[in-house]
């Protein structure tokens, strides 16, 4: 099937395209390459952002089956910062990923989502029909796009499954966004530069390696997961410290960081609850941590 992939030069984008491939699918990637240049020759991009109004145009000529919807602002501080960027690219830009789906006779979307929309917890791991607490300009855009979504679905017939993801680490990644500090501990400690811990290192959070995630999106482009809210993690939470250890571990470097106080608004502890996603995709978390660590500092370092 034709499969459209916005974000497509990303980071989890790119994986995804390099899945789909493998799996028979073709593909069109969408990305307006401003977090991403992981692009491949024998793929058909279309540089655009996905708010523009003439993806619909383009998307009705050439129509997808199924759209994974990746493309997105991704750090909660900068949604803090710039709330209106924010809503363009996650709001707007969904939303017109939809309307496009719509005009082009798309089957589904499968569209990302992310445990911020959980805000602070009262258990963990969370599952994945808790209450909805987004705490962050961020997490609000990611539960309008669940909106929108479930909307298309009543009006329109367009089928969705919301994939909800957890801290996703691996190759390509860069120090934005949620799991950026994978990528942070990484570049330092490859570099021989300090690391800093915030707090006292106690902060957890749940770590899932890209290509199980790409996994759950191959998945959820067929008919499995129609109208779900799945999470796609581990439910296992990992402290910063013992992050910074795993890292230190995989570098061959000291494992040796500061400590510097603990930042405004980050939760003391995060992990998602996948039991759900393994009945509804036959999804569950493959790569233990150590070992995804060990592949992303061994990407870093031969990308040096």
């Amino acid at each position: 099937m034709l499969v459209m992939v916005t974000g497509a030069a990303g980071f989890i984008g790119s994986h995804l395209v390099d899945r789909l491939l493998a799996d028979g699918h073709e593909v069109v990637g969408v990305d307006d390459r401003s977090s991403g240049a992981n692009v491949r020759p024998d793929v058909e991009y279309w540089d655009m952002d996905v708010a523009d109004p003439a993806l619909v145009e383009r998307a009705a000529a050439r129509p997808p089956e199924v759209v994974c919807h990746l493309a997105a602002q991704v750090s909660v501080r900068a949604s803090v910062a710039e709330p209106l960027r924010d809503a363009r690219t996650n709001v707007l830009g969904t939303a017109n990923v939809l309307e496009a789906v719509r005009a082009a006779g798309g089957r589904k979307i499968v569209f990302t989502s992310s445990c911020a929309v959980y805000g602070v917890p009262d258990a963990l791991p969370v599952p994945p029909d808790a209450e909805l607490r987004p705490a962050s300009p961020y997490a609000a855009s990611k539960v309008s796009g669940e909106v929108y979504a479930q909307t298309y679905r009543a009006l329109h017939g367009v089928d969705f499954t919301t994939l909800t993801l957890a801290n996703v680490y691996g190759p390509r990644q860069t120090p934005e966004g949620e799991a950026g500090v994978v990528s942070i501990f990484t570049d330092a400690l490859l570099d021989g530069r300090p690391t800093q811990v915030y707090g006292d290192g106690t902060q957890t959070r749940d770590y899932v390696y890209v290509l199980d995630v790409v996994d759950a999106f191959a998945r959820a482009v067929d008919e499995r997961g129609g109208g779900l809210r799945l999470n796609v993690g581990t439910g296992l939470q990992t402290t910063d410290r013992e992050l910074h250890t795993l890292v230190a571990a995989a570098a061959g470097a000291p494992d040796d960081p500061e400590f510097a106080p603990p930042r405004l608004g980050d939760l003391p502890a995060m992990a998602i609850d996948p039991g759900p996603t393994q009945g509804a995709l036959g999804w569950t978390p493959r790569t233990p941590l150590a070992d995804g660590l060990a592949e992303t500092v061994a990407w870093a370092r031969e990308r040096r």
